[in-house]
């Protein structure tokens, strides 16, 4: 199969960031609607119950960090293979690379099973939501294997230009994660109610039917990509390989997941309105965060098409032209939040008012800031392709660690804000973030470096060395 890269090369950007961004955007929200199905139902028994569910988030987000990471290897070392026109690689450095990440998150599932209830009281959890957030959290670690699976599978469809398989097979799940989850979480007839730990249930039964209809595709050789079985026998070279190309990216996600983590100790500490009223508008940031990541993504290609066809001038154009989609579309979508704050903490929420107060604040806060951080995922896309690795991850350790969290603390603890001031930490760090990102892109220092070399597929050799890893 000859994957699409001719077509990105010419005509009108803005058609051709369309054209790959929809179909990633599509999936990632349908995969987020799996979260925001658990809040919607797990809502209803009450704040102490969303409170369980918000505090296990952050730690499920940092894993997922680094399967996503690992996932990003694969997709780069199997567009190389498909451009050299070497079927037979693709097909084993998919294999490879699934392999990698499905004993990666088996480690992490069973660790984190066991270290579940130790984290919940390092965290300092309420008495009342310890018991519903470790069942939650217990099987969520059960369901990495199911969950990092498929991100290997989403990523190598799109590295092959099939973006909008993962597409369908997640609106499947999706349906039956809302078909069942108030079934497992409140019963029904003979089927007992598990609570919040009946929403993680549902999850994994859905993610294991989503990993194995992905494994099935590669197996068949369906789309022009064959996974064979001797493609699972472990290959050091291309683990190594696929390794140590996606550790720069693992890095920087779990960066940015552990400081969620970390400003969740924060925000516990001033109770459980506080989490709640903070789950509840992550919840929906994580939503509004999907478009800015899927226009990343397709900044990211359509760049890193052109970068390596020497074309530098375009991916300048490229980058442009999505920081100001990005900027434009997520302050619209800010401006209508700021505006319904209180209706769509109430559709979480329903029957808890201080929860519903809470909330909506903590969304007026942050959401006017939300263009900003449309403008900087765009920047970081083509960073991200001209293998920029480096500064992708100074920048988000920078802002999440060096800004953030230490102005959240300070003007949470030490002014008369208190658990306001960790939300006006956000907007600081977003607008700041976005304009040193926006510095650091028009210096240009990203046009001396190519991410991918058409010509010859050792390029892969050639991106460890520049990133500093052997």
């Amino acid at each position: 199969m000859t994957p699409p890269k001719n077509r990105l090369l010419e005509g009108p950007i803005f058609r051709s960031l369309l054209t790959l961004a929809i179909p990633i955007v599509a999936a990632n929200v349908l995969q987020s609607a799996y979260q925001l199905i658990d809040a919607f139902w797990v809502g209803r028994l009450g704040g102490a119950a969303v409170a369980a569910v918000s505090i296990s988030f952050p730690v499920m987000f940092l894993m997922f960090a680094v399967g996503a990471g690992l996932s990003i290897a694969g997709s780069t070392l199997i567009a190389q293979y498909v451009g050299a026109g070497n079927r037979e690689m693709v097909g084993h450095i998919a294999g490879q690379t699934l392999l990698m990440v499905i004993l990666s998150a088996a480690v992490l599932g069973v660790a984190g099973y066991f270290l579940a209830p130790s984290l919940l009281r390092v965290m300092g959890v309420a008495p009342d939501v310890y018991a519903g957030a470790l069942g939650f959290m217990r099987v969520s670690f059960v369901s990495l294997v199911f969950n990092f699976t498929f991100f290997v599978f989403n990523s190598i469809m799109r590295s092959i230009g099939r973006p909008n398989v993962p597409v369908l097979i997640v609106a499947g799940t999706v349906v039956l994660n809302f078909a069942l989850n108030p079934v497992m979480i409140f019963g029904w007839g003979p089927i007992p109610g598990y609570g919040v730990m009946g929403a993680a249930i549902t999850t994994l039964a859905c993610q294991s039917i989503a990993a194995a209809i992905g494994i099935a595709i590669l197996r068949m050789g369906f789309h022009g990509i064959h996974v064979r079985r001797s493609d699972f026998i472990p290959d050091p070279k291309h683990i190594k390989r696929a390794f140590f190309l996606g550790l720069p990216a693992s890095i920087e996600l779990s960066a940015r997941a552990l400081g969620l983590m970390v400003m969740t100790f924060v925000v516990t500490s001033f109770g459980t309105l506080s989490l709640a009223a903070y789950g509840v508008g992550g919840n929906i940031l994580q939503v509004i965060i999907i478009p800015a990541m899927g226009l990343s993504m397709a900044v990211s290609a359509l760049a890193g098409q052109n970068i390596g066809a020497g074309n530098v001038a375009r991916a300048a154009s490229i980058g442009r032209l999505g920081a100001l989609l990005g900027f434009g579309s997520l302050t619209l979508l800010g401006m209508v939040v700021f505006l319904f704050s209180t209706q769509l903490v109430a559709f979480f929420v329903p029957r808890d008012a201080e929860v519903i107060r809470e909330g909506s604040l903590f969304l007026r806060i942050m959401c006017l800031s939300w263009g900003f951080i449309g403008a900087q995922f765009a920047f970081a896309g083509v960073f991200r392709a001209s293998g920029n690795m480096v500064v992708n991850m100074t920048l988000t350790i920078s802002s999440q660690w060096l800004l953030q969290l230490p102005l959240a603390y300070v003007l949470s603890k030490h002014t008369s804000l208190g658990a306001e001031g960790i939300y006006w930490a956000m907007p600081i760090a977003n607008v700041t973030t976005a304009l040193v990102t926006g510095a650091v892109y028009a210096h240009g220092g990203w046009r001396k470096k190519r991410l991918i070399n058409k010509e010859e597929i050792k390029v892969t050799e050639e991106i460890l060395e520049d990133e500093g890893i052997h």
